[in-house]
């Protein structure tokens, strides 16, 4: 039951919950409302004067009995991701996906930001409202690319934090290679220009200036700066980084060369979502030489098991190790190995890759080594990368209808404290108690914020921090502290509950934390599980990818490597080979 009237000024009205009601407070901005009374019929509310962008009474009507109005996205994603197990003449495994074709931007209005549509009625335009809500990214100018918004630049230097002391544990030193790369050096290696060839973008001219005859401020590229080759803006950096290793690689004492570089690269992609797929997007990549071909393979192994180990203990993402089908692997690599996730809807999502590039580029780039007994070979080389991609593979294993899920690991804010009072009078009674609980978290290395703002009510304060994500919420009002006591809530869901304020303070909150952390990953797991299906023939995996919904996830299948059928059944199905996971296969 929904009624809605004016009077005064106000609006008034009833709606059937609390809950109900701060999701349209949330939604209109509605920063201060009174709660008149609770009953059977629900809560009689008065939405205040001083709101920001409140919606005519119409608008507001049609919320309240629709409870929240989705806009449906103009582009939707339409992907489904299945894995598929393959078996070479012996056995081996592989994935299969959907393929895509559809481009989605970010929303930028304020309505957008302010509403999340539902998984199971778009999941697409979920994925863009989760973003968008959450404050982790925006569109840009440019298209194809997104602004990163701090919300968003947090968690990925979290992600970025935890790879790169894994990275340096196992002996990778950082360094920087120059963005522009010399036209003539993807030429080199034929494999690997004809797998970028069509994303790279190109500098051809130094400087600008303006149009003779034209407008004031109309600009065009000076014909005289034009340069004497011309520059690709890094899509990867194989090539530049060879080069340097064949002037820093003499001998068998320079090996193993390991190094890592954090950057950002640009592949010109038509079709773009953001943190999945743009034309910009911020990377890390690992480029190694090696003295023999079996050193070489087993590292370029190990990285996927750091990249693993990663999305499992730090993001509770749990991965398929696997390695891709010829027609997949890496441009130039003899084998690439990648970890795949699954995301809730089904979708397959590739999320780190791991390349054994043999002496491809070592020969395109003449880099040989004295080997003890003086003879001189082509070195073995590997590279390998994650991106921002593991941020909406964050965003889609974990998040839900009221917007972001973080796992604590990575939460910029670990910890929301909301403290409660009424007057003056309450606000000294809870504020000591507040410093000294604010104190002691933070000494225990709990990133937490406080949200005072007397602007909000304690209310629409829990539903902006549960949609942007923060795992651990702590209330402190005038009862609790009597009681000693802080009164808790976890993102994930379940009963409220009180944590005392004494010495073990700091451990609860930290084994709520990591109950979190455990409850995040097992979930994904039991998806995992639940959404990986055994197959024994082609009918019955095209039977199942027809019915979606419940039925849509990974295929374990028999296979033999037919690129031919490969391709046959992309184009029969939709349905890509992922990869041929490597703790199934059969010798």
């Amino acid at each position: 039951m929904t009624q809605i009237y004016a009077e005064n000024g106000h609006w008034h009205g009833w709606i059937a919950d609390r809950k109900s009601l701060l999701s349209i407070c949330t939604y209109y901005r509605v920063v201060s409302y009174g709660v008149h009374m609770m009953s059977s019929h629900g809560v009689l509310f008065v939405f205040h004067p001083c709101v920001i962008g409140i919606r005519q009474k119409v608008g507001i009507q049609s919320a309240l009995v629709g409870r929240g109005l989705h806009s449906k996205a103009c582009n939707s994603i339409q992907t489904q991701s299945t894995l598929v197990h393959r078996h070479r003449i012996a056995s081996q495994s592989l994935i299969f996906m959907k393929s895509s074709s559809s481009t989605s931007t970010p929303p930028s209005n304020k309505q957008s930001e302010l509403q999340v549509a539902s998984r199971a009625d778009d999941y697409s335009q979920w994925y863009l409202d989760v973003i968008s809500s959450s404050e982790l990214a925006d569109s840009s100018p440019v298209k194809g690319c997104m602004v990163i918004r701090p919300n968003g630049y947090a968690v990925w230097e979290m992600i970025r934090d935890a790879l790169d002391s894994r990275l340096k544990s196992k002996g990778v030193t950082n360094a920087y290679f120059p963005l522009f790369i010399p036209q003539s050096f993807l030429s080199k290696e034929a494999q690997h220009v004809d797998g970028f060839a069509k994303e790279c973008a190109l500098v051809t001219h130094h400087r600008l200036r303006a149009v003779p005859g034209g407008k004031p401020g109309e600009l065009e590229p000076d014909p005289d700066a034009k340069l004497e080759e011309p520059l690709v803006v890094r899509p990867t950096s194989e090539t530049i980084i060879w080069h340097m290793f064949g002037k820093w690689i003499q001998s068998y004492r320079d090996l193993p060369l390991v190094i890592n570089q954090w950057a950002n690269v640009v592949r010109w992609e038509m079709r773009t979502r953001p943190f999945l797929r743009t034309a910009e997007f911020l990377w890390q990549e690992g480029h190694t030489a090696h003295a023999t071909a079996e050193e070489a393979l087993e590292y370029s192994r190990q990285m996927i098991d750091v990249y693993a180990d990663l999305c499992e203990n730090v993001l509770a993402i749990p991965v398929i190790r696997g390695v891709k089908s010829p027609s997949e692997r890496f441009a130039g690599a003899e084998e690439t190995f990648c970890i795949e996730a699954l995301m809730q809807n089904g979708w397959a999502l590739q999320a780190g890759t791991s390349h054994f590039l043999g002496q491809n580029f070592a020969r395109a780039f003449d880099v040989c080594f004295q080997k003890t007994d003086g003879e001189r070979e082509l070195v073995w080389a590997t590279s390998w990368g994650v991106s921002t991609r593991l941020m909406g593979a964050l965003i889609m294993t974990h998040s839900d209808d009221t917007g972001l899920v973080l796992p604590p690991t990575v939460a910029t804010i670990q910890v929301v404290i909301i403290p409660i009072w009424n007057n003056d009078s309450q606000k000294a009674e809870v504020l000591p108690t507040l410093d000294a609980v604010v104190e002691r978290l933070k000494k225990a290395g709990i990133r937490l914020k406080v949200d005072d703002r007397d602007s909000m009510r304690p209310g629409a304060k829990y539903f902006d921090w549960e949609r942007k994500g923060v795992p651990f919420r702590v209330e402190m009002g005038p009862r609790d502290v009597k009681k000693g006591a802080v009164f808790c809530a976890k993102r994930t869901g379940g009963p409220k509950f009180s944590i005392s304020i004494d010495d073990d303070l700091e451990s609860n909150v930290e084994q709520a934390l990591e109950e979190i952390q455990d409850e995040l990953l097992e979930n994904a797991r039991k998806r995992l599980v639940e959404k990986t299906f055994q197959v024994n023939t082609y009918d019955e995996m095209k039977e199942l990818i027809a019915q979606g919904g419940e039925s849509a996830g990974l295929y374990v299948a028999p296979w033999r490597c037919s690129e031919e059928n490969e391709k046959a059944v992309k184009d029969d199905c939709k349905a890509t080979i992922r990869c041929y996971p490597l703790d199934t296969q059969r010798a």
